[in-house]
């Protein structure tokens, strides 16, 4: 995983699938170069010309965890920065929504897009900073936009500026990002005793873990659109699947009824690891539209792997 060239979604990512494992040495160096590369405006691990938005935000849960770890005010800071862009000058849909980029891939479409990867690059990190109202917002704004009520999944893309979905699609992997953004809120939404938070989500995450799970195949694998058996088999969203399943369960707010299709993910995916250990047969970076390989898709299985290990 830490081999994978990555942008800022992925150094969060991966970050915090350290910071999941217990493994301060690494998450805290990994939130160091982070807040090094944090622009002026607060986003953090930035590269090149910088156009998302709310991708950043996936590295705040790590550094804030670096300033508990170290009392090293440099990550404070920083973690203060990236707090303020997101509530003060992130761009926003007119309803008050944070966009997940602050331009559009294609003509056609309005920046104000809404992104289903957002529900977990965002709102957790919202909720670490203890800013619950504002994470509520955000996620509840996310789920409503982009929730098909036929089968209880979310969309990919809808371009609220032009009020028209720019990725119809009922994306495995953008499921399981979202799934483990609740998860997430679930679980900071209890350290601070918000009980009525965490009840929400709690079914929030109940509700669309039981709609992806609809879609299992024998393998354990989910097709990369769910609701398209053409597509090819994903590991990234089965193994995020798996992670929030065992993180459940060890929480105690999933019973153990689930553990049965978190364990034929483990499984299977053991045979997709490779001898160099890159996890074959996922959603592939560098534009996820085909299989290959991807640093989520590491970070998905060690997280997946520390769920367990903490479970048994």
């Amino acid at each position: 995983m830490l081999a994978i060239q990555r942008y800022p979604w992925e150094q969060g990512v991966c970050a915090q699938a350290m910071y999941e494992a217990g493994e301060v040495n690494v998450f805290v160096a990994m939130a160091h170069d982070a807040v090094l590369r944090q622009e002026q405006d607060g986003r953090l691990a930035t590269i090149t010309r910088n156009i998302a938005v709310t991708d950043p935000a996936a590295n705040g849960e790590a550094v804030l965890r670096a300033y508990e770890c170290t009392g090293d005010k440099f990550y404070k800071t920083a973690a203060d920065k990236m707090l303020g862009y997101l509530m003060e000058k992130a761009p926003r849909t007119t309803d008050g929504l944070i966009c997940h980029n602050d331009i559009s891939f294609d003509d056609n479409f309005s920046p104000m897009q809404i992104w289903v990867d957002s529900c977990y690059m965002a709102p957790p990190f919202l909720a670490v900073m203890e800013e619950f109202s504002e994470a509520e917002k955000q996620l509840d704004g996310y789920i409503d936009c982009l929730k098909d009520n036929a089968t209880g999944l979310l969309f990919h893309i809808f371009d609220k500026g032009t009020n028209r979905f720019v990725r119809k699609k009922l994306w495995a992997t953008g499921n399981g990002w979202a799934l483990m953004g609740i998860a997430r809120v679930i679980c900071e939404a209890r350290n601070k005793s918000n009980r009525r938070l965490c009840q929400k989500y709690e079914k929030t995450a109940v509700e669309l873990l039981d709609s992806i799970l609809k879609y299992q195949h024998e393998t354990g694998m989910f097709h990369d659109i769910l609701d398209d058996e053409t597509t090819f088999l994903d590991g990234t969203s089965a193994m995020m699947t798996a992670a929030v399943i065992y993180r459940g369960v060890y929480e105690g707010w999933l019973n153990h009824g689930y553990l049965k299709n978190a364990d034929s993910v483990y499984e299977y995916i053991l045979q997709k690891i490779d001898e160099f250990g890159i996890i074959r047969g996922v959603c592939g970076c560098p534009h996820f539209m085909s299989e290959g390989t991807s640093a989520e898709a590491q970070a998905a299985y060690i997280m997946m792997h520390a769920w367990r290990k903490r479970l048994q």
